[in-house]
């Protein structure tokens, strides 16, 4: 009888043990739908959601970091080539002081351009829901918000607008 009640409590844990999900596996996997982020924006009293997100628009989510070389090579690259952009939004977010955020985006007049807004992640939630490791990230959503692919590192315009089109 003790017999039986062994391989059955090894039967139950087998089962219990194999039915978990990977939890190695970084979230913006397992949810690849446009995250649930609450960017402060530069008026440092409101912020930007999901639900902020234009309808009907791909989007090109870039996380950076104003001091990095790579992200203001990203950020010129993408300003040159901002008609090809009119059609996506484009949403920039740091984790960084909020004055060096600013002045980001007064170096580079981020504010005349309607499709792309700026803010901060001040609850640090993107560097681990994608696990990011190098600067700038980039994140492609279609029009359903649902992730097309997602980039670590420099990217040539031609690539991200492909990526867009998707």
């Amino acid at each position: 009888m003790k017999i039986y009640f062994f391989f059955f409590i090894l039967i139950i844990t087998g089962t219990i043990g194999y039915s978990q999900k990977d939890s190695t596996q970084a979230p913006y996997k397992r949810f690849p739908i446009f995250p649930p982020v609450k960017l402060l924006l530069p008026d440092s009293s409101s912020y930007f959601t999901k639900e902020n997100l234009k309808k009907k628009s791909a989007v090109m989510l870039m996380i950076f970091n104003p001091g990095c070389e790579y992200c203001r090579l990203e950020t010129e690259a993408t300003i040159k080539h901002i008609g090809e952009f009119k059609h996506f939004q484009i949403i920039m977010a740091t984790m960084m002081p909020f004055d060096s955020m600013l002045s980001f985006r007064e170096e580079y007049k981020l504010t005349q351009y309607d499709n792309i807004v700026v803010g901060q992640d001040i609850h640090f939630f993107l560097p681990t829901f994608y696990r990011i490791s190098n600067l700038p990230f980039l994140a492609f959503y279609n029009k359903k918000k649902e992730l097309i692919s997602v980039f670590e590192g420099s990217m040539p315009v031609e690539k991200a607008l492909k990526e867009l089109k998707k």
